[in-house]
């Protein structure tokens, strides 16, 4: 049986963190070709979701130091294409045994590093209050054989 043709190409994860209750008008817009939404932590009001659910892709949320919401998970552990990112908040000390990239937020600078295991260490910056680099967030793109771009996208 050959593979459904979402599994041939390429996938597209517009990834975002530190919403911190909005964000720019035209964001929902910019992730309409997005294939699923990463939110990396501090969206603090959960109905700043509303226009990223309402694209109709699925929606990953990990909870950072100012949400309160317990239904958002404090990590999440997803595999693409045999890739394995592990989405948290804030960065930790060290990589998780098996990830591959570790997608961060917190600290509103974008960030694209690789450590001494040859781990990635990702961050989008900040979509509401940037620090010094002005608003951004990432596209994610992930082949079918597992090969693995990063872009920050000022606003």
């Amino acid at each position: 049986m050959p593979p459904s043709p979402r599994n041939d190409r390429v996938r597209r994860i517009a990834v975002f963190a530190d919403t911190h209750d909005g964000y720019p008008p035209q964001l929902p817009g910019l992730f309409a070709e997005a294939d699923e939404l990463w939110h990396l932590g501090d969206v603090c009001a959960p109905q700043t979701l509303i226009e990223f659910t309402a694209l109709g892709r699925p929606l990953f949320v990990v909870r950072g130091n100012n949400d309160w919401n317990t239904a958002w998970p404090l990590t999440l552990r997803l595999e693409r294409a045999g890739r394995v990112f592990h989405l948290e908040h804030i960065a930790p000390r060290r990589a998780p045994a098996g990830a591959d990239f570790i997608l961060c937020g917190h600290t509103h600078v974008p960030g694209d590093e690789h450590d001494d295991t040859g781990v990635r260490w990702l961050n989008p910056g900040c979509i509401s209050y940037p620090r010094g680099q002005g608003q951004s967030f990432a596209w994610l793109t992930i082949s079918a054989a597992g090969e693995v771009h990063w872009r920050v996208v000022k606003i």
